[in-house]
C-alpha cells in the first residue's frame, strides 16, 4: 500500500525530464530511472499492480520515499542516469557485472615516440583509444598479436637516438630501435600508423603498402630486409584469414546480442570494420530477471557507450532499445556523427545478428559449465552440506539425478535424466527418454513412467552387478516441477521399490523447493550455495531435454512428410535423411542431387520437387 509521504510526493512531481531515484526505508538507493517527463513516468509505478512485473511490483513495495533531479533534457538526464547507476549500483537495475573503469589499449600519439599499452584511463589528451575491453586479458592478448607484427617499442625510458647499445627486442626484431638512432621520428610514426589502421580494420591498406615497399627493398637487392616485410604480410594474412565471418557486411558496424539466465545477462559484442570481424568482448549483466529484452539491451548500449572512446556509425542488435531516438542523439554527440541503432529482420546483417546470438548462447553456457566445474572443492562442500541440511538427507548427496520432460502440445514427449557426481556434471552417465506410453500432454504421467523405467532398471542391475551405472543409488532425486511433480514422482518410485531414496522437486516460478515430508516448500536464498547448486542441476536437466525434443521433433516431422512422398519407400527416406537432414535442405536441393543419392532416379527427384 502506497505510504502518505509517497502520496504526497507523487502529486508534486513536475512534468520535466529528469532522474527519478526510488529509496527503501533505510535511504538505499533501490533504483535509478530516467524520464521525459517525471510525473508520468513515477506515476506509473504506482498505479494497477497488474501493468508491472513481478520484479518491479516487489521493488514497489519496498519504496519509502523519492528523490529526483530536473535535467535540461532527455539526454542530460540518460547521461546523468548513467553515472547514478555507476555510483549507487541499486538492486533492482540492470547493470554491468563488477562496474569498473574498463580496461583500454592506448596509443600516444601525442608524444614524439608514440608508445601501445594497457589503461583503464580515458582522457582528452590527444591519444588514441581501443576498447573498452572485457578484460585486461583481452588486452594483453591484442598487445601480443600487435607485437608480432609490427615492431613498436615498448619502453618507457626517455628517447634520445644515442644510446650505445639496443636491447633485446631489436635484435629479436621487435623492435625497430629507435634508441640507438637506428629509425627516425617519421620511419617510427609509420610503424604507429600501421598499428592504427590494424586497430581499425584497414588490414588491406597496410598489405598494399608493405607489398610496395617490399618490391622496392627487393629491388634495391636489401634481400634481408625484403624478408622481414613478406613475413610481416604473411602474419597480417594470418589474422585477415581469422577473421572472416559468415554473413557479409559492409563498413563499420558494432553487432550486440545476449542470452539470458536467471538473474545474468550474458552480452556478446562483435567490433566489424571493413567487413572484417577485428575483436569481440564478452559482459555480463546483473539484475536481468524478469526484464523485457527491450530493458536489457538498452541498460547495456547505455553504459557500454558511456565510456567507449569509439562509436561506428551503425549499431545492429538482437532486440530494440526504449528511447530510440534519445539514445541516436546521444551517440550522435558523442561521435559527433551520425549513428544507426538497427535490429535487422532480414538478410546479411539479420544472419550476422544471429552468429553472434548464438556465440551468446554458448557463450553463457561455457560459463555456466566453468562455473560448475571450476569451484573450488571447499565451495562445493558447502553447497552439498547445506543441501544435505536443509533436505534432511541421511548423507551428503555425492550422486544426485535430476529428471525432467519436454514436448511441445503433447507431440514428441521425451523425458532427461542427468547426473552430478560431487558436484559435478557428468554427461557421460546422462540418459534420454522417448515416451512411449503417454499420448497428449500429461507431464505427471510421462514423468512417471522415465521413473519406472529407470529404477526398474536400477532393481534388475542391482540384482546382476554394482558395475552398471543403472545400479548405483542416487543420494537424491530431483525433479524439475512443483508439488504434483513431487508426488507423481514418489508414486512412481514406490512401485518400483526406490522409496527409500531421497527426492525433492525444485519449482522454477519461485525457485522453491518441494519434499515429501513437509506441506510448504523450502526457501533458501538466491545466493544459497546449496539453491545454485540445484539449479544448476535442474536447468541441466532442462536443457538436455530441450535438445532431444528437437531432435526428435525435426525426424518426426521428417519422416512424416516424407512417408507421403509418393514413391519414396523406407531405404529412400533413409538414404535422403542421410544425405541432406532436414526437408529444407532436401527442398532447396536440384533435381540432380536428389538423384545422385543412393536408390534414387530423375523420375523420382522430379516428383519430389514437384510435392514439395
Amino acid at each position: 500500500m502506497t505510504s502518505d509521504l509517497i502520496t504526497e510526493q507523487l502529486k508534486h512531481l513536475p512534468a520535466s525530464p529528469g532522474v527519478y531515484l526510488m529509496k527503501d526505508a533505510g535511504g538505499n538507493i533501490l533504483y535509478v530511472g530516467k524520464a521525459a517527463s517525471l510525473r508520468n513516468r513515477v506515476r506509473s509505478y504506482f498505479g494497477s499492480p497488474e501493468q508491472l512485473t513481478t520484479k518491479i511490483q516487489r521493488m514497489v513495495e519496498r519504496v519509502h520515499d523519492l528523490e529526483f533531479f530536473i535535467t535540461g533534457s532527455e539526454q542530460e538526464a540518460l547521461i546523468l542516469e548513467n553515472n547514478l547507476i555507476k555510483r549507487h549500483h541499486p538492486h533492482y537495475n540492470v547493470r554491468l557485472k563488477d562496474d569498473k573503469t574498463y580496461p583500454f589499449l592506448k596509443i600516444s600519439i601525442n608524444e614524439d615516440w608514440p608508445r601501445v599499452y594497457f589503461t583503464r584511463r580515458v582522457e582528452e589528451d590527444g591519444g588514441r583509444y581501443f576498447g573498452p575491453f572485457a578484460s585486461a586479458r583481452s588486452v594483453r592478448q591484442t598487445l601480443k598479436v600487435l607485437k608480432g607484427i609490427f615492431p613498436f617499442r615498448t619502453c618507457t625510458k626517455p628517447i634520445t637516438g644515442a644510446d650505445p647499445r639496443a636491447c633485446l627486442e631489436y635484435h629479436m626484431g621487435l623492435c625497430v630501435g629507435p634508441c640507438v638512432g637506428a629509425v627516425n621520428q617519421q620511419e617510427y610514426k609509420n610503424v604507429i600508423r600501421q598499428v592504427i589502421l590494424f586497430l581499425e580494420g584497414k588490414q588491406d591498406r597496410i598489405v598494399r603498402t608493405l607489398e610496395n615497399k617490399m618490391e622496392n627493398t627487393a629491388e634495391a637487392l636489401d634481400f634481408e630486409k625484403a624478408a622481414q616485410l613478406r613475413d610481416q604480410i604473411q602474419a597480417i594474412g594470418r589474422v585477415i584469414e581469422g577473421q572472416k565471418i559468415a554473413a557479409r557486411v559492409k563498413g563499420e558496424q558494432d553487432v550486440i546480442a545476449f542470452a539470458t539466465e536467471r538473474d545474468r545477462a550474458y552480452v556478446q559484442v562483435f567490433f566489424i570494420r571493413r567487413g572484417k570481424l577485428i575483436g569481440r568482448e564478452s559482459f555480463i549483466l546483473q539484475g536481468a530477471a524478469s526484464e523485457a529484452p527491450e530493458q536489457i539491451m538498452t541498460g547495456f548500449v547505455k553504459q557500454f557507450y558511456a565510456s567507449a572512446p569509439h562509436i561506428p556509425p551503425l549499431l545492429l542488435l538482437q532486440h530494440p532499445v526504449e528511447d530510440k531516438e534519445v539514445i541516436e542523439d546521444w551517440l550522435q554527440s558523442k561521435r559527433d556523427g551520425k549513428v544507426t541503432i538497427q535490429v535487422p529482420s532480414r538478410g546479411n546483417k539479420k544472419q550476422l545478428v544471429e552468429i553472434v546470438a548464438e556465440n551468446a548462447r554458448q557463450g553463457l553456457q561455457q560459463l555456466k559449465i566453468k562455473s560448475a566445474l571450476g569451484s573450488p572443492s571447499s565451495a562445493l562442500d558447502e553447497a552439498l552440506a547445506e543441501i544435505q541440511k536443509e533436505l534432511r538427507l541421511p548423507r551428503p548427496p555425492l550422486r544426485m539425478e535430476c529428471y525432467d520432460i519436454s514436448n511441445i502440445q503433447g507431440r514428441a514427449s521425451v523425458g532427461s535424466m542427468v547426473v552430478f557426481e560431487k558436484g559435478k556434471p557428468k554427461p557421460a552417465l546422462y540418459r534420454r527418454f522417448r515416451i512411449k506410453t503417454v499420448t497428449g500432454i500429461d507431464d505427471y504421467a510421462s514423468l512417471q513412467e522415465v521413473l519406472r523405467r529407470r529404477f526398474k532398471r536400477f532393481s534388475q542391475s542391482s540384482e546382476a552387478t554394482t558395475l552398471d551405472s543403472w545400479a548405483v543409488t542416487p543420494d537424491l532425486v530431483l525433479i524439475d516441477g512443483g508439488k504434483g511433480q513431487l508426488s507423481s514422482a514418489v508414486e512412481a518410485m514406490k512401485e518400483t521399490g526406490a522409496e527409500a531414496i531421497p527426492v525433492a522437486s525444485l519449482a522454477k516460478e519461485n525457485e522453491e523447493i518441494f519434499v515429501p515430508w513437509q506441506s510448504g516448500s523450502i526457501r533458501l536464498p538466491a545466493n544459497s550455495p546449496g539453491l545454485q547448486m540445484l539449479q544448476r542441476l535442474r536447468d541441466e536437466a532442462h536443457r538436455f531435454a530441450i535438445g532431444y525434443h528437437r531432435k526428435v521433433r525435426q525426424k518426426d516431422s521428417f519422416g512424416s512428410l516424407l512417408d507421403s512422398l509418393p514413391g519414396i519407400g523406407a531405404k529412400r527416406k533413409q538414404a535422403l535423411l542421410r544425405q541432406f537432414g532436414s526437408v529444407k535442405a532436401i527442398r532447396e536441393a536440384s533435381p540432380e542431387q536428389l538423384a545422385s543419392v543412393k536408390g534414387m532416379n530423375q523420375t523420382a527427384a522430379k516428383k519430389i520437387k514437384e510435392y514439395l
